[in-house]
C-alpha cells in the first residue's frame, strides 16, 4: 500500500526528487569527483612505482611492492577505509574523513593500477628495448621514452574501467562521514522517508556519470587507433 501510494502520486514524487536532485549533485561536484580524482592521480602515481619494483632486479623492492599488493587485493576496500580513519585514532594518527578516503582509495587504486601497469609494460616486446640499448640509451631512458608510451596505449582501456569504478566506489566514503553524492542521499530519505525513491534517483546519477565517463573512453581509444593507424 505505501510502495503504491508514493508511486501513484506523481506531483509528489517530482516534488521530491527534484528537491533531492541538488544537495546530491553538490555532493558530487565537491566530493565525489574530487575524490575520484584525486585519489586517481596519486594512486596511479603508486602504480607505475609499484608496477617498476615489481619489474626490478632487486630483491627488497620486489618484495615490498609483492606484498603491499597482496595486501591491498586481499583485503576489503571498506575494511580499509575503516581501519584508516576509525582504527588508526588508536595509534594517535587522527585523520579527517575526506583525506582518509583519499589515501584509502589511493592505496586500493595503486595496487590495482599497478597489476595493469606491469601486464602492459611486459607486453611491449623486448626488441622494443633493444631498439633503445642500440641508439645509446639508458634503461631510464629506454623506459620514459619508448616503453611507457607504448605500455600506455595498451593501458588506457583497463584504467579507464579502474576509474569508472572508482566513481562507484566513492559512495563507500559516506561510512566515514564524507558527505559525497550518496551521504547526501542518505540525509535526504532519512527526512523523507523515502528510501527506494531517493536511491533509485541516487543510482541514477551514478549511472549517468559513469556513462558520460564510458563515453569519453570510447573516444579516446578511437583516437589513440587513428593515431596510430596514421
Amino acid at each position: 500500500m505505501y510502495f503504491s501510494s508514493i508511486f501513484q502520486d506523481p506531483e509528489r514524487m517530482m516534488d521530491i526528487l527534484q528537491s533531492s536532485l541538488m544537495p546530491m549533485l553538490k555532493g558530487a561536484l565537491y566530493y565525489s569527483i574530487p575524490l575520484t580524482l584525486s585519489s586517481f592521480v596519486i594512486g596511479m602515481a603508486l602504480a607505475l612505482l609499484t608496477a617498476l619494483a615489481r619489474l626490478s632486479n632487486v630483491s627488497i623492492f620486489r618484495g615490498i611492492a609483492r606484498v603491499y599488493v597482496s595486501a591491498i587485493r586481499g583485503t576489503p576496500l571498506l575494511v580499509q577505509l575503516f581501519i584508516i580513519f576509525y582504527g588508526l585514532p588508536n595509534l594517535g594518527l587522527n585523520i579527517d574523513s575526506f583525506p582518509s578516503a583519499v589515501i584509502a582509495f589511493s592505496l586500493n587504486v595503486g595496487a590495482y593500477a599497478s597489476e595493469i601497469v606491469r601486464a602492459s609494460i611486459e607486453s611491449i616486446p623486448k626488441g622494443q628495448w633493444e631498439a633503445g640499448y642500440s641508439v645509446g640509451m639508458t634503461y631510464r631512458q629506454t623506459l620514459k621514452r619508448i616503453v611507457l608510451p607504448q605500455a600506455a596505449r595498451v593501458s588506457i582501456p583497463p584504467l579507464s574501467n579502474t576509474f569508472i569504478s572508482l566513481v562507484k566506489d566513492t559512495s563507500l566514503a559516506s561510512l566515514v562521514l564524507v558527505a559525497e553524492m550518496f551521504r547526501k542521499a542518505q540525509e535526504i530519505a532519512a527526512t523523507n522517508y523515502q528510501f527506494l525513491l531517493v536511491y533509485m534517483e541516487a543510482a541514477f546519477l551514478y549511472w549517468v556519470i559513469c556513462f558520460i565517463l564510458s563515453i569519453a573512453q570510447d573516444r579516446i581509444e578511437i583516437r589513440l587507433s587513428r593515431h596510430i593507424a596514421k
